[in-house]
């Protein structure tokens, strides 16, 4: 085996855990290319876009809690990448870009192709590194899974000149060992444990820190040793079992007033693993900005993010998973709740709110009715991925995930996302169902990477709603601009000659009735099929004045 630049890369990722790669290939690293020829432990897949080869990195990281790994040649594919750098932020996923950088000789002479990358990416990477030396390469690779996977998570750019890629180097033996911060003090422990039990009405508020092996399971023994209602941040459904009297909802777009205000009443908020961003607390309203009315416990792994928004009474710069073990080791026993009143309160509202619609629209399929019917076939350990679109309402406020189940959804509201991260899903875990719900204007962005489930057989039931609309575009031009349609009508392509044109099994749900017969067969599928729904647009939109 060579001793190169690009083998001590390649070296560093495979001893950090990463086994799988995504990439478009690019003549600009064309010897990081050929290194993985020497690597047959890092699985190799060849993408068709630079935005699938990132979505599909950036959703293996959060499947693994180990970086993402995406590589592109410089310039365009930088370019085309930079949704997966944008959304891997957002998200807070590891995530690493390999870029193909020009030679050394040709940085900033404004180069073919050439990009400075930490101009382009600064604002939303974590770090762009950009070794000149083959020496640096190892280097820079090692710091780049420690910045991805630490403090929060997210993306880092590496762009390698490609003069030096394939120059000898000694190959370094480094392997980043994990580490989280520790646990506060005892007597702080202690203090919050006395806060605990005086409170009357607690709520948890869990986030996404709490996606990491042990997380789920650690959530759920704390909320049961203290009965604290739990509701989850934007797009985390999956945290917590919905079935469970302690859910109360997840903290997302479009919660209904009386859900919010009664969360208002509470005494006591546990901000485990979430960021406190925009949305789960609604605009900063929920918990009050800077000081809440409440005690407010924020517990996060990056001392940026506590108390950058809030005030709190305990600000915790440690791991929520190891405080929520922590603390339900520590419960009263014996003891009823007394605040069982206060639960049952939260948990009807949220009951309330997710009932399932019933719609008989005249202009096609009520796309929630279809979503009802994969609900009630998925296995207890589906994975559910989904793009942007109004199409994914449903499972948000409908579905109620169990068992195992995991969604997968972008909390960047990023386009696009959804058949890229169904692929990286089933490649990950090959013997579980993966549900691909789409829409007709985010599947024309990358549904090219749908070749992958058909080349590899995967288990992916893809489901397209077409309405003929960016439908969620639309929506707020008919509450602004009613009446008047103006970039949001789409005209489609026959997505079922499409389908058998990728090799796979398609059917087309075009009225109520064929729901559930349809749903059902497509469920028992051991490869990919696809599923065409003609969705109806007057489901979704508001009502024309």
């Amino acid at each position: 085996m060579s001793q190169t630049a690009s083998h001590a890369l390649l070296r560093i990722l495979q001893a950090s855990g990463v086994d799988r790669v995504f990439l478009v290939p690019g003549e600009s690293y064309l010897g990081i290319l050929d290194a993985l020829v020497d690597f047959p432990g890092i699985d190799t897949v060849v993408c068709r876009h630079e935005g699938g080869a990132g979505y599909m990195a950036v959703a293996d990281g959060r499947l693994t809690g180990r970086p993402g790994v995406a590589m592109v040649s410089r310039g365009p594919g930088a370019a085309n990448a930079a949704i997966a750098v944008h959304t891997a932020q957002q998200d807070a996923v590891p995530f690493i870009l390999v870029v193909g950088q020009v030679p050394r000789r040709d940085l900033r002479r404004e180069a073919f192709q050439e990009i400075d990358y930490q101009r382009m990416f600064g604002g939303i990477a974590k770090w762009v590194a950009e070794p000149t030396t083959p020496e640096q390469v190892a280097e820079a690779a090692f710091k780049a899974v420690r910045i991805a996977t630490t403090g929060t998570p997210g993306p880092v750019v590496l762009a390698i000149p490609e003069d030096i890629q394939q120059q000898q180097v000694e190959q370094p033996a480094w392997k980043g060992v994990p580490h989280a911060p520790a646990l506060p003090d005892p007597a702080t422990l202690a203090h919050i444990v006395s806060r605990l039990e005086r409170a009357d009405r607690p709520l948890v508020i869990a986030g996404g820190a709490l996606e990491r092996p042990g997380g789920r399971e650690a959530l759920l023994a704390f909320a049961q040793a203290w009965q604290v209602p739990v509701a989850v941040s934007f797009r985390r459904q999956d945290l917590f079992p919905a079935a469970h009297p302690l859910y109360v909802g997840d903290l997302g777009l479009a919660n209904p007033p009386a859900q919010i205000q009664a969360m208002h009443d509470s005494d006591f908020i546990l901000a485990l693993g979430t960021r406190l961003g925009d949305v789960p607390t609604q605009g900063y309203s929920f918990p009050r900005l800077p000081q809440p009315a409440q005690t407010l416990l924020h517990c996060y792994p990056d001392d940026h993010v506590v108390g950058l928004h809030y005030a709190a009474e305990f600000g915790l710069v440690c791991d929520p998973i190891a405080l929520a073990r922590e603390l339900a080791s520590r419960a009263r026993t014996g003891q009823a709740p007394a605040s069982s009143r206060w639960h049952a309160r939260l948990r009807a509202l949220f009951e309330d709110y997710a009932r399932w619609p019933e719609r008989n629209p005249a202009d096609g399929v009520d796309f929630a009715a279809v979503v009802r019917s994969i609900a009630a076939h998925a296995p207890d350990d589906a994975i559910i991925c989904l793009d942007a679109g109004t199409f994914a309402a449903p499972v948000y406020r409908h579905f109620g995930l169990r068992g195992q189940q995991r969604l997968m959804a972008p909390i960047s509201g990023a386009m696009g996302y959804g058949t890229p991260a169904s692929i990286a899903s089933a490649m990950r875990h090959p013997r579980r169902k993966v549900l691909c719900l789409v829409g007709d204007g985010g599947f024309m962005m990358t549904g090219n990477e749908m070749i992958a489930a058909a080349e590899r057989r995967l288990p992916i039931l893809f489901v397209l709603s077409n309405n003929g609309s960016y439908a969620s575009i639309r929506i707020h031009q008919e509450h602004q601009y009613p009446g008047r349609v103006s970039g949001t009508s789409l005209h489609n392509p026959d997505f079922q000659a499409l389908a058998a044109a990728f090799g796979m099994p398609c059917r087309r749900i075009e009225h109520a009735g064929q729901i559930d017969d349809i749903v059902a067969h497509a469920m028992a599928q051991d490869g990919p099929m696809f599923v065409e729904v003609r969705s109806s647009l007057s489901a979704v939109l508001p009502t024309v004045r």
